[in-house]
């Protein structure tokens, strides 16, 4: 139930619009030397482009920026809270619900629209409309909608409030920057028009960018297309231009363990219905020889497992609800029972009925079968070929466990592989604090030497991107020797003078940025991986042009892992800003307590910036959020590991008890004649592991296969050692041993007089 709400979740995200099949994001594939990239991103025209020339397949067209964090500021009050600048069709597009005022109040430049959290954070109870707040203190815009807060499993879960589009291109100037079309910073969303097909649109507008380029970008042969938003969550990922899929490979991977999980609790009522199969034999040749028919017989077996069916149905309705709370801040998801849904039940009450005839199949077919006239002559015995299902599904059981083990230990294999990956920089006491205004750059090293005096900080740099992130790349570039068929896409990041020692940049070769040299405002610290990809065999003092303007490299650093530590690193450049920056870097004094430093930091910001809320991040936890998705991934392939185990174990555990119960006589002769409880445990325990063994033989090359295709879709990936597969044997053997040694040495202790009594 738990592994079908989640994957209920994941099909759900975004269809809270019920127009969510007729709307997409305009993304582009772009040539970079034979290797189609994808980026979806787009330039500050193509919204305009698009109702022009393709109006007639639009219904609407959305420009949009990046979801981020602003200062929102009403009267005293000053809170950082994520949203966008949208066009004025963007409520229609994302079928907002309005609480208050109506979808069109976002075509004045000067309005704004909150959800109805945001709104609740700054205004309470109090009617917001009208207000005027200030956006990053430099844009005061009034409230002219309240909308009802996006459900969480949506891409704009996190949109606090809405301005309008236009309000950015008047205070950023955008409609007078020369060569708009070269910058892809924005996003584009549409809604097809009624009777539109999405790949005959996408197949329409997909030289719109081409025709717009200059004669020098068309190397990259940007093409343009449309990517449905009922594919935005599940189908992500892209390689060489084609989609191959994303989270959907997980949803597949735990629906099929989840019906694992249930086949093994099927399994085990099979094997114990059948193992007690002689204990019922009198009882059916009683049923038989008055008349019953097979018929009646083969309905009560069923009528029997689907009443366990049933009963466990409702035990587990209650173990989810207790669970539920604990699975989604693992799972990182807001999931609930649908009590009210009708198909929630249609579905529950289906999965117990089929569960309960796939568990009766076999014993009522079995059980039904036995011949009056042995059965009472008592010399009915279900022989060796009984036995034969019950260790082909002991094998089975055992088989998907050891599969289980063997890909969880891979995977957080995985992941400490990566988090080993050397990364090129130092996140120790390194923090990030956001700037949405130009103050702390002002006063710069006002504030770096005060830190400095109180003891909070060793170091103060500014910077155009995190340490743990890309915010911008550049073409243009031309160095000695490139080929002119070459196209080139650098990160390329705009820092102070002090972010080498700041972030602890690792040289190889030059050295960093330093006031003491003016020509340094023209100067390139390149990235290793950049200087191989130049082919710079002597790079420092090599001359590399950027927009026809040079830049003398003065330095090689070792790569920087800022983007997926599981991708290769991009070839990179940094270069002295000559503006403020969005970001403030600081490494604290390892002498005294982070909260301590903290404190001095935010009280002297606050005393330089009093109109922006302090904020940071630590690069490390932004550093070790990288590895989230894989870590969830991790954390419940295990838990669904730890839960197929225990109920493999819980079969076996019993079926030992009923072996053990069967050989009592025997064990009792066994003893009288001089064995040991050390035979007689190896006596009853050998079959068991026997049966381990071949699942091991079965499960080992099944999860090579499996897990060696999942590690495939990484460039930086760990190799499977067999070490993984010797520990996941050993533990399945241990826990074999453990589970079965206890109903075999208590047999092996057992009184033979009370066994042979009878005899």
């Amino acid at each position: 139930m738990i592994i079908g709400l989640w994957i209920w979740d994941e099909f759900s995200f975004d269809t809270y619009n019920p127009q969510y099949k007729r709307i997409a994001q305009v993304e582009q594939t772009v040539n970079n030397n034979g290797e189609l990239g994808v980026w979806n991103n787009v330039p500050f025209p193509m919204g305009e482009e698009l109702r022009k020339s393709y109006g007639s397949s639009f219904k609407y067209v959305v420009m949009s920026t990046w979801t981020g964090d602003h200062i929102l500021t009403f009267g005293e009050k000053k809170l950082m809270k994520k949203g966008n600048y949208f066009g004025p069709q963007a409520p229609w597009l994302l079928d907002l619900k309005m609480l208050k005022g109506n979808r069109d109040g976002l075509k004045d430049p000067n309005s704004l629209f909150l959800s109805r959290s945001v709104a609740k954070a700054y205004f309470g109870e109090a009617d917001p409309m009208g207000k005027i707040l200030t956006i990053d203190n430099r844009l005061p815009v009034k409230v002219t909608g309240v909308y009802e807060d996006l459900p969480m499993n949506s891409s704009f879960s996190e949109l606090g409030f809405i301005a309008p589009w236009e309000l950015l291109v008047i205070s950023n100037g955008l409609n007078t920057r020369d060569n708009p079309w070269r910058s892809n910073s924005y996003k584009a969303y549409v809604q097809l028009a009624d009777n539109e097909d999405m790949e005959k649109v996408s197949e329409k507008i997909k030289d719109a960018k081409l025709r717009k380029v200059r004669q020098e970008e068309l190397i990259h042969h940007a093409q343009l297309f449309l990517h449905p938003m009922s594919k935005w969550h599940l189908y992500s990922d892209f390689r060489n231009g084609v989609n191959v899929g994303g989270r959907i490979q997980y949803v597949w991977m735990f629906g099929i363990i989840g019906l694992f999980v249930l086949l093994l609790a099927c399994i085990n009522f099979m094997n114990l219905s059948t193992a007690r199969s002689e204990k019922r034999a009198k009882e059916v040749g009683i049923r038989k020889a008055i008349g019953s028919l097979r018929g009646q017989l083969i309905k009560q077996f069923f009528s029997e497992s689907l009443l366990v069916a049933l009963l466990a149905f409702l035990f587990s309705l209650l173990l989810v609800q207790l669970i539920l709370p604990f699975f989604n801040q693992v799972a990182d998801k807001k999931m609930f029972l649908p009590w009210s849904n009708p198909l929630f039940w249609l579905l529950g009450l289906g999965f117990t009925i089929l569960t309960g005839l796939i568990a009766g199949s076999y014993p009522a077919l079995y059980l039904s079968s036995f011949k009056p006239v042995k059965v009472l002559k008592g010399t009915f015995k279900a022989g060796r070929m009984a036995a034969i299902p019950r260790k082909a599904l002991v094998v089975l059981q055992f088989t998907v466990s050891v599969v289980l083990i063997v890909g969880t230990i891979i995977v957080f294999t995985q992941i400490q592989y990566a988090r080993n990956r050397p990364i090129g920089y130092s996140r120790d006491g390194l923090i990030m604090v956001p700037m949405s205004t130009s103050e702390i750059h002002g006063h710069f090293d006002a504030v770096k030497n005060e830190l400095r005096q109180k003891g909070a900080i060793s170091e103060m740099a500014e910077s155009g991107s995190p340490v743990t992130g890309v915010w911008s790349t550049n073409s243009g570039f031309d160095w000695k020797g490139k080929d002119p068929g070459l196209a080139v896409d650098f990160p390329n990041t705009e820092v102070s003078y002090d972010y080498g020692p700041a972030v602890g940049w690792q040289f190889l070769e030059g050295r960093g940025f330093s006031r003491d040299y003016a020509t340094d405002s023209s100067a390139f610290v390149i990235n290793e991986t950049a200087a191989k990809y130049m082919g710079l065999k002597n790079p420092v003092g090599e001359v590399v042009r950027w927009d026809d303007r040079p830049y003398t490299v003065i330095g090689v650093i070792r790569d920087m892992i800022v983007e997926s530590p599981y991708e290769a690193v991009r070839p990179s450049v940094f270069h002295i800003s000559k503006d403020p920056c969005d970001l403030i870097f600081l490494k604290i004094n390892p002498a005294i307590s982070a909260g301590k430093a903290l404190a001095e930091i935010g009280a002297t910001f606050t005393k330089y910036n009093p109109a922006q809320p302090f904020d940071y991040l630590f690069a490390d936890a932004e550093y070790a959020k990288k590895f989230g998705a894989e870590e969830r991934i991790g954390k419940l392939a295990f838990f669904f590991a730890a839960l197929a185990i225990f109920i493999s174990c819980l079969g076996l555990f019993a079926l030992a008890s009923f072996v053990a119960e069967q050989r009592t006589k025997e064990i009792g002769v066994r003893k009288v004649l001089g064995a040991t409880i050390v035979n007689l445990w190896s006596l009853l325990s050998k079959e068991f592991v026997w049966l381990v063994s071949i699942s091991l033989l079965i499960a080992i090359p099944l999860s090579w296969y499996g897990m060696h295709n999942w590690l495939g879709n990484y460039q930086y990936h760990t190799k499977i050692s067999w070490l993984v597969f010797a520990s996941a044997g050993i533990g399945a053997l241990l826990i074999t041993l453990l589970t079965v040694s206890f109903q075999a040495i208590r047999a092996a202790l057992m009184n033979p007089v009370k066994s042979l009594r009878s005899e």
